[in-house]
């Protein structure tokens, strides 16, 4: 393949990574200042790294393989994959549920992945947002604000649960058929119940059961015995770093224009579309009182965007990086258009919730 070829190739692929960076130093300019990740950040993306590493080392064990054969096995296997993902998302984080999902999704034999991936990304937002550890934002506003688990989960239950159900209903609406190219069943190496183990292990460290130390086991384990685990999607991660950078600049540049602001929601909302749903979180949470409208306003602002939240990016990336997906262009206006048409919906809900309140 020619030099030009590759480079055409990369840019189509990691435009995101590219626009990160190009917005990261352009917005560090125009402030005058570099940003700076909290440690909070710094642990994100470690988890995350080590997260990926398991993942490709059970992918190598053929544990991943094996599964999504069991999956393939009767009907409606978009529905069983958006509900488990949804459940999924309630207990371990959004993005530790698609982290685990869409490698499986990716393996199975059959069509309209492209679609079963976006259903899985909203499943995983949608999901998180009931419950208070769901994903970052949630855990956020239920300690800044003391709020008692039964107020929180009732205030944001209609907006997961109608989810629930349209995608409960796109997913059986959503026709696929299996490839009949008769696929032989795959050994499983005994290293798959290393990394498994591995895998309860950093669920366990984002559920604050384990300390985060738990991850360098990880890292010393595939430096001594499997390298090949290392094969991660690095770009991804640098992308993370940016983005993260992205939204201290963003905090410093709007925050002295929203100390005012009583739409809470709708700038919420409207902002996670920059800078995501968790740095929109952390900053609104500093002017107002108003938790239920930023509960709702970051998760629903976790719809739409690439950066909505950082689900969307996982599910985005983890996709058009697999070796036997094509097309970036069209997966990404997919993934915008259903992002939008959710992004709508939840505000919908959230006006029509006010007027009935």
């Amino acid at each position: 393949m020619k030099l030009q070829d590759k480079l055409y190739d990369f840019i189509l692929k990691e435009w995101l990574l590219i626009a990160s960076i190009a917005v990261l130093v352009g917005t560090s300019i125009y402030l005058h200042r570099s940003p700076v990740l909290s440690i909070a950040e710094y642990q994100i993306l470690f988890i995350l790294a080590v997260l990926f590493i398991v993942i490709k080392g059970l992918e190598q064990s053929g544990l991943i393989l094996r599964l999504s054969q069991s999956v393939e096995r009767g009907k409606f296997i978009p529905l069983k994959l958006i509900v488990i993902t949804f459940l999924l998302a309630m207990l371990i984080t959004n993005d530790v549920a698609l982290i685990v999902i869409v490698p499986l999704t990716l393996e199975l034999n059959i069509n309209r992945k492209d679609i079963i991936v976006i259903l899985e990304a909203l499943a995983a937002n949608a999901g998180s947002a009931l419950t208070p550890f769901g994903n970052p934002q949630n855990l956020f506003i239920y300690w800044f604000y003391g709020v008692h688990p039964e107020t929180f989960v009732a205030a944001i239950a209609p907006f997961s649960l109608v989810f629930l159900v349209l995608l409960i209903l796109a997913s059986i609406a959503l026709k696929t058929s299996n490839n009949q190219v008769p696929q032989p069943v795959t050994t499983i190496r005994r290293s798959a119940y290393i990394y498994a183990a591995f895998l309860l292990g950093i669920i366990f460290v984002v559920l604050h059961i384990l300390p985060i130390q738990v991850g360098f086991i990880v890292v010393a384990f595939v430096l001594f015995f499997d390298r090949d685990s290392l094969q991660i999607d690095y770009a991804l991660l640098l992308t993370f770093v940016a983005f993260f950078g992205i939204a201290d600049n963003v905090q410093c540049l709007f925050a002295e224009n929203i100390k005012h602001s009583g739409h809470i929601f709708m700038f919420s909302s409207l902002l996670s579309q920059i800078i995501s749903n968790v740095p929109a979180a952390l900053l609104f949470a500093r002017f107002t009182p108003q938790w239920e409208a930023l509960l709702w306003g970051t998760n629903v602002g976790g719809f739409g965007s690439l950066v909505g939240s950082l689900a969307n990016l996982i599910a985005y990336k983890l996709y058009i990086s697999h070796e036997d997906t094509n097309n970036s262009v069209a997966f990404t206006t997919k993934f915008l258009l259903i992002g939008y048409m959710a992004f709508a919906i939840g505000v919908l809900l959230y006006l029509g919730r006010k007027t009935v309140y």
